[in-house]
């Protein structure tokens, strides 16, 4: 680890020279920062690529920058775009032989530049019903020309404000979780007999697990959350481990820029897996300056609304929240022991980046805690409106949420990952198909373990309804150039 990242990483000073330094040109040239002779004509949309090498002689805002650009960057051929002889699975799949467009609405690549989905209210945030993208189970290599259901699941864009603090509260509680199953694995062999652990992280329960005393785990009590205890957040099925592991895989399937840490030599024995004439389409170095990018982003915020009136909504609307049991799964903050951000993450899976990979591998950056308060303990207070467990949704009455014929990851069609509620005044429309366009009908779709929710906010008032959604209007996305140090 480089001592030299043990820096704060100041969001609205590091966001806003993003913001600035791209804002006035697409994209900075490598020319104009080595002195070289510039390229007439250039159409590349990456003229500089980075290494992990690289990074330990660049500041924090430099890199962010970097990842600003690969994130705003409207992928040309001459970049790599595109994977005429590669699938949109998430391990490297050749695609059958015959011509296939450039891109392709369905199976992909379907779109230029990340921020053409992620760009509401601004570039990171979420996307437009127009914006949804088509995935398959994960691991498939199927292509598909068709929006029949049972090729695909439709899903809306997220938002990613927030997102190091997510992927860090994440990290935290698969380590909690992992060491009570640990410690019951001790236990169990110290004493000759069976013990059953609860699993408990940051006050949200995921079930139990018991272990025999000959090391056997039993792990059919466990609720929310993959047997190996690994707190997924990413994706509405919470099935992405990181911001690395959620990038290279949508910058092969939205993008066909393929990194060479999962498409390179070391798994696939080739340069170039996908067959479109360019090596070394995104390096590590790139992922990590995305990863940077996104992790950085600022944190959403309550914003008050101008008329007394409805400032009194939305202060009675959040004890009407919890009245109506809302927060018992979007729990309104989650305590985080430390803003250190390490890169890469202690979980990711093989094919992505890993600590042990390279002696050169690890950085660590401090995120900002613009927003965030402290309880007794001295933990940041992360108002994140969610729990990182999924869920069933859906039941015989209650179908809306329920309507995927895919599993993803083998989770069942009706279990999605708890939505984070922060920024939820800035990105309608909702429901993991975004094809739901008010709060209202939301709460109402609610069926399944949401089912007590719902009927208690039915018998609330029609006023006291409104207040709730005047709460939920006030949890808003902010602007990195609003940001106050």
């Amino acid at each position: 680890m480089r001592a030299g990242w043990k820096q704060p990483l100041h969001c609205a000073a590091l966001c806003f020279a993003s913001y600035v330094v791209f804002g006035v040109a697409a994209v900075g040239s490598a020319a104009a920062e080595t002195g070289a002779s510039p390229v007439i004509g250039d159409e590349r949309a990456v003229r500089q690529h980075l290494d992990l090498s690289d990074l330990a002689t660049m500041s924090v805002e430099a890199i962010n920058a970097h990842g600003r650009m690969l994130f705003d960057a409207k992928f040309t051929t001459l970049d790599g775009a595109g994977r005429p002889a590669a699938t949109q699975a998430e391990v490297p799949v050749k695609r059958r032989p015959g011509r296939v467009p450039a891109l392709f609405r369905t199976s992909g690549p379907d779109s230029n530049a990340c921020n053409g989905c992620h760009n509401q209210p601004a570039s990171g945030g979420a996307g437009e019903f127009v914006a949804n993208v088509f995935t398959s189970v994960g691991v498939s290599d199927a292509e598909f020309d068709t929006l029949e259901a049972q090729f695909s699941n439709e899903r809306g864009t997220p938002h990613l404000h927030g997102s190091g603090l997510v992927e860090l509260l994440a990290r935290e509680m698969t380590a909690e979780l992992r060491a009570l199953r640990r410690d019951a694995v001790d236990q169990a062999r110290a004493s000759g007999q069976s013990v059953t652990v609860p699993l408990v992280a940051k006050g949200v329960d995921f079930g139990s697990l018991t272990v025999q005393p000959d090391g056997f785990v039993n792990v059919e009590q466990i609720e929310g959350i993959d047997h190996d205890l690994i707190v997924r957040p990413f994706s509405q099925k919470g099935v992405f481990t990181s911001l690395r592991q959620f990038s290279i895989n949508a910058m092969n399937t939205h993008h066909g820029m393929q990194s060479d840490e999962r498409w390179g030599m070391q798994w696939t024995h080739s340069a170039d897996f996908d067959e479109d004439g360019h090596k070394q389409e995104l390096l590590s170095g790139d992922l990590t300056a995305v990863v940077l990018f996104q992790a950085a982003l600022p944190t959403p915020v309550q914003t008050m609304p101008e008329h007394p009136v409805l400032q009194d909504a939305v202060k009675e609307g959040a004890d009407l929240f919890d009245q109506a049991l809302c927060s018992q799964c979007h729990v309104k903050a989650l305590p985080l022991k430390s803003l250190t951000f390490v890169e890469p993450g202690p979980y990711n899976a093989a094919g992505n980046l890993r600590a042990s990979d390279r002696s050169d591998a690890v950085f660590s950056f401090q995120l900002s805690s613009a927003g965030l308060e402290q309880n007794e303990k001295g933990e940041w207070m992360v108002p994140v409106f969610s729990d990182f467990k999924r869920h069933v949704i859906a039941d015989a009455e209650k179908s809306h949420f329920g309507n995927e014929r895919l599993s993803q990851r083998f989770i069942p069609n009706d279990q999605f990952l708890t939505p984070r509620l922060w920024g939820v005044g800035s990105t309608a429309p909702y429901g993991h198909r975004g094809d739901v366009s008010t709060l209202r009908e939301v709460i109402g779709h609610h069926g399944g373990q949401a089912k007590e929710a719902r009927l208690a906010f039915e018998k609330l008032s029609d006023l006291e309804q409104r207040k709730i959604i005047q709460y939920l209007q006030s949890l808003t996305l902010t602007l990195a150039t609003e940001i106050q140090q």
